[in-house]
């Protein structure tokens, strides 16, 4: 693959906003892991979606009410990703390895595998953010162009129109096509998967067995195969225009920045932290619900550069990584509101399949 490389020499700012952090930690005598409030909504969420998923299979209700669950469903185990599996995949769920280890897995339950999904975002994504040809996640092609460097095609000038079914389509791509084709091809992009112990194996197997017995086969047993495929793909469709919907605004929007590694070398000339910064945007900062609701990834900024602490802690250090990015003369992206992050995500689709 091309090697990519940034010019971490000095890292005079990430060593700054490291130090100023460390120093509000220390100050308060905080731990960077989560707390009895993680815990609590953890339990919260958990809890509600077992219940949702007891209730679907084995209560009789209007058809309609009964598809609203299934859409709530997926709603809750989308936040259970955000605030559970993330920090959880990230080691800053807890301080104890087994216990975000353990939690982890609830990627498996899912649909997803948590090894390959840290080798994807822990590894790659976090690593090469927005570069092309490395950062899966805006790989898309051919339908959708998620970056000026991907091919252009005709269809894609209409692609901020039909952007949402594929949004809503792709976490159930990911339970049946792309965790397979990474599995067998033993790659992400250019990137080679090394390392999966024959333990990650057998649980990569099982967890997939596991879950189409759950979300298949048992509620086609129970409740029949139309009313449980059609309950399956709506409590996909939401699952994955939520999950979809925090990362398109977090890096597909107009301010931030892409690189390209189809090439023998790619030399990002910036340090490691001023590319998370350049290629990341904090969305609804004020908004408290969608804080609650998608584990503070709307601090994603933050995210980026301190994934090993935990969500909880984002807004208060993101008022330190605001003041850093004043003093260093860089760009602090952030779209205050949710409509404004959309309005952007949008502009970003239309300038994409623009005809150059």
């Amino acid at each position: 693959m091309s090697k990519v490389s940034f010019n971490n020499q000095n890292k005079t700012f990430f060593n700054s906003i490291n130090a100023r952090v460390e120093n509000y930690f220390r100050e308060r005598n905080l731990k960077k892991t989560g707390d009895k409030k993680l815990y609590l909504k953890s339990s919260i969420l958990i809890t509600g979606a077992i219940a949702m998923y007891v209730v679907l299979l084995t209560s009789s209700m209007n058809p309609v009410f009964a598809a609203l669950l299934c859409c709530a469903f997926g709603f809750v185990q989308a936040c259970i990703g955000f605030n559970v599996m993330h920090d959880a995949n990230h080691g800053s769920y807890s301080r104890k390895k087994w216990v975000n280890y353990t939690m982890g897995l609830s990627a498996n339950l899912l649909g997803a595998n948590s090894w390959l999904w840290k080798q994807q975002h822990n590894i790659i994504h976090h690593t090469y953010t927005n570069i092309e040809g490395v950062d899966d996640d805006i790989h898309q092609a051919p339908l959708l162009r998620m970056c000026p460097y991907q091919k252009q095609l005709k269809m894609h000038r209409y692609q901020y129109l039909y952007c949402l079914p594929l949004y809503g389509l792709s976490s159930l791509a990911r339970v049946f096509l792309t965790d397979f084709s990474k599995y067998f091809s033993g790659k992400i992009q250019m990137m080679q998967l090394r390392g999966m112990q024959t333990r990650e194996h057998f649980i990569f197997w099982i967890s997939k067995a596991v879950y189409l017995f759950l979300y298949l086969a048992l509620p086609i047993y129970i409740v029949g195969f139309f009313p449980a495929l059609i309950g399956f793909l709506l409590m996909h469709i939401t699952l994955g225009l939520t999950l979809s919907s925090v990362f398109q605004l977090a890096h597909a929007v107009e301010d931030t920045h892409f690189a390209d590694a189809h090439q023998n070398s790619l030399k990002i000339e910036e340090e490691w932290a001023i590319h998370q910064v350049l290629t990341t945007a904090d969305f609804a900062t004020n908004n408290k619900f969608i804080l609650w609701f998608t584990g503070g990834l709307n601090f994603q900024v933050e995210h980026h550069l301190f994934p090993k602490i935990s969500h909880i802690h984002y807004p208060a250090i993101s008022k330190i990584i605001r003041k850093a990015c004043h003093d260093y003369n860089l760009p602090y992206i952030e779209y205050p509101k949710m409509r404004l992050a959309v309005i952007s995500h949008v502009s970003f689709l239309k300038q994409m399949g623009r005809k150059k």
